[in-house]
């Protein structure tokens, strides 16, 4: 029977905890390595909710992109990220986490993400975002270039990226050029646009960008777009479980149908 440390370790040859960003918290964060296991949630998150839905079908596992939690000092009953620990340990719910490095991965958030967005399909592969960042697994990148096959208006993109990500609306700025050589980055990106500045694209597709990004975007004459943290990243939660139902098929592995968008749009 496999264990939460067989999963880990499944998850570490394709999303390495090597490649994450220093400042983020990745891998097994709650919970036993040899629990045995008969079923598997597979999260953007771990919330609540979430860790309910594993204790109603018997799930020893949840994995999540983001991670529970950064640092802590106490772990109490005192306050939300405290409780989820202490109700995952009373049910036996071990949780692995694997962020940053799942955005950087082949396969990962960020070429799922260009996959869905119709990027670089045929004629040309996927480029890094930044190339600067060399280790023992190659080089990486916690985002990608990539290209439509022909260049059009961002009015005419943008219902593409809409429908993509499943979102239920996207923020923008249209500087009048076609798109054509597309930067992204999912979830928060904004501190990568120099590197898109730097590759001369056209086009930024990330999330959580703030009102002075948009301001530069302008100046600079770059396609801004704004999808949402949630719908840019969830985009890999499917795939993921599909990963883990093939490496484990006797194990019930289910996307979590009590996860979805926090934030909601008022029309």
């Amino acid at each position: 029977m496999a264990t939460v440390n067989d999963v880990f370790r499944f998850l570490d040859t394709f999303a390495p905890v090597g490649i994450k960003m220093d400042f983020d918290n990745v891998g097994l964060l709650v919970g036993r390595a040899d629990t045995c296991l008969s079923a598997v949630i597979v999260s953007l998150d771990i919330t609540s909710d979430v860790i309910s839905e594993a204790v109603g079908i018997g799930a020893g596992l949840i994995v999540s992109h983001h991670p529970l939690l950064f640092s802590l000092t106490s772990i109490t009953d005192s306050d939300a990220i405290s409780k989820r620990i202490i109700l995952m340990l009373e049910n036996g719910i071990s949780g692995i986490c694997m962020h940053t490095n799942l955005d950087a991965a082949h396969d990962g958030v960020n070429d799922i993400l260009a996959s869905r967005l119709g990027l670089s399909s045929g004629k040309r592969p996927l480029e890094l975002l930044s190339d600067d960042v060399d280790s023992p697994y190659g080089k990486y990148s916690y985002g990608r270039i990539g290209y439509l096959d022909v260049p059009i208006p961002l009015e005419r993109f943008l219902p593409t990226v809409k429908a993509a990500v499943c979102a239920d609306v996207v923020r923008y700025y249209d500087a009048g050029r076609d798109v054509s050589k597309v930067a992204l980055v999912g979830g928060s990106g904004g501190d990568q646009f120099r590197h898109v500045i730097e590759k001369g694209c056209d086009t930024f597709v990330t999330a959580d960008i703030k009102y002075d990004l948009f301001l530069e975007a302008k100046e600079l004459g770059v396609n801004l777009v704004d999808a949402d943290h949630f719908y840019t990243e969830n985009v890999v939660i499917a795939p993921l479980a599909d990963r883990l139902r093939e490496a484990f098929p006797d194990l019930l592995i289910r996307v979590s149908e009590a996860h979805g968008p926090t934030v909601k749009i008022y029309n």
